[in-house]
Parts: structure tokens; sequence; C-alpha cells
């Protein structure tokens, strides 16, 4: 079996093949447009779309409701600097000397530098035998440099919808402005309910923006295994890693990527 390569769109769109092990430590993945679209699957009630990065400032590519669901959590996650959505396609020879490749949905880049490729299945078979194939390859290829690979659980129904809400008020203008935002961390300083604490402050239509964005965010906490509603605890916040958020319990959801023969 021959080495590694990857394929990818450079900067103006231009098609480049590189060695993997040499394109690992040169290339800025997380800068880079998808190497090809996500597929349009017809009759389902979702497709690809983009999703807003909190991290990045910029849209993220995406191809399916677990998908978004596993940009959430990476997007709160403050070990990620960059996210990418099907920046990188690797190539290999198998035992039979034909030519595979496989596309993992996702790409994040950690603080360290090193990185994440992913996908994102709706069950641990989604796939089928070449998906699971395909995920012994992209973990091989991910040791030669010191990044990783992993299928990615689906998100528990209740983290996942938590997360949706929170997800509404990422955006830097739900802090409205500093004084706000100060003040939200102050009524948060001991743990107290919701309702509680924006009431404190004055008006909480106005008060709940900043308040979730903070939540968002991480500088305040609230279980996200549990029903969001006015009563819910808030505490002073730590944002947990994706592995601490999404270890916790079950999970459910859709994606995949898949393995094809190259001309």
């Amino acid at each position: 079996m021959s080495g590694f390569e990857v394929a990818f769109a450079g900067f103006g769109g231009q098609a480049v093949v590189q060695r993997w092990v040499d394109a690992a430590v040169t290339v800025a993945f997380e800068e880079l447009a998808p190497v090809s679209a996500f597929p349009v699957v017809p009759g389902r009630r979702w497709g690809p779309g983009l999703w807003w990065s909190a991290t990045t400032g910029r849209h993220v590519a995406s191809g399916s409701n677990a998908m978004r669901a596993q940009l959430m959590v990476l997007d709160r996650d403050p070990d990620v600097v960059g996210l990418a959505g099907r920046p990188v396609r690797l190539q290999w020879h198998d035992e039979q000397g034909r030519r595979r490749s496989w596309t993992p949905q996702l790409f994040a880049r950690r603080a360290d530098g090193t990185a994440l490729l992913a996908d994102c299945p709706s069950h641990p078979s989604a796939g089928g035998e070449r998906a699971l194939a395909a995920a012994l390859m992209m973990e091989r290829a991910c040791e030669q440099v010191g990044w990783s690979y992993l299928r990615l659980d689906p998100l528990d129904e209740l983290l996942a919808a938590n997360l949706r809400w929170l997800a509404g008020y990422r955006h830097p203008r739900n802090q409205v402005r500093p004084a706000l935002t100060a003040a939200v961390l102050e009524a948060f300083a001991r743990p107290r309910p919701l309702i509680e604490g924006v009431e404190a402050m004055g008006d909480p239509i106005k008060a709940l923006p900043a308040a979730f964005h903070a939540l968002w965010h991480g500088h305040l906490h609230v279980p996200l295994d549990k029903p969001l509603h006015e009563r819910v605890l808030v505490q002073p916040g730590t944002l947990p890693s994706s592995e601490a958020l999404t270890a916790a319990g079950p999970h459910r959801e859709a994606g995949g990527g898949r393995v094809r023969e190259v001309p």
C-alpha cells in the first residue's frame, strides 16, 4: 500500500495534490473552501448549508443536521481555533493497487497546531463497510502526522436542542455593550436561577441576550443535559472541551462520507 496524498482547492480555487506528510505541516486547511460540494440528497428534510462560526467569524460549509450539531460543539471548544467543512480529500492505493479516496466532513485546528479530521455519521454503522474501512485509513493517516480522526457520535437530542438555543446568541451583537456583559457576569457571580439574575439587572428582555451569549461562550455555566428554563441554575463557568461536553450521555442524529475509486 502506497503513502497518502491529499487533494484540496488552493487559493483561487486551483486544484492541488501533495504528499500528505508535507501538506499536513504547510497547508492551513482551516482557511480553505470545500474540496468538493456536499451532496444534496432528494427527499431529505435537510440539506447543505453554512454555519457562522463564533470561533473564526466566518462561515463553515455544512452537509447535514448531524454535522451542524458537531460544529456547534467544536465552535464552543476553547481548544479549537479553526474550522472548515470538507477542505481536504485523502488518497491512497489499496492492497490490490486500486486508488481510493475519502473526504472527511470536518476539519478542526487545535490551539497547539494539531488538528482533528472527523465524520458525522447518523449511527455507528452509517456508511457501511466502506465508511468503516475508510475510518481505519483516516486514523492511520492522522497518526503519521500527530493528528486525530474521529467518527463523532450523534448528539443526545436534549444536548443538541440546548446548544441550538444558545447558538442563536453566539454572535457578538448579543453582548449589546460591555457594561451590560459585566453586569451579567456580576449578577451570576454566585449561583442563582436564570430569571432571578436577569431580573436583578432590571429589564430581563435586555439582559437575557447577554446572558445567553455569556452561556454560549462559557463565561457562565448551566447543565446542558437538562432542559433550559427560566429557573435553571446559572453559575460562573469554565467552558468544557468538546470531548467533555459530549462524553456525558447517549448520542443520536445524521451524516457520513464515502470511499470512491479515483479514475
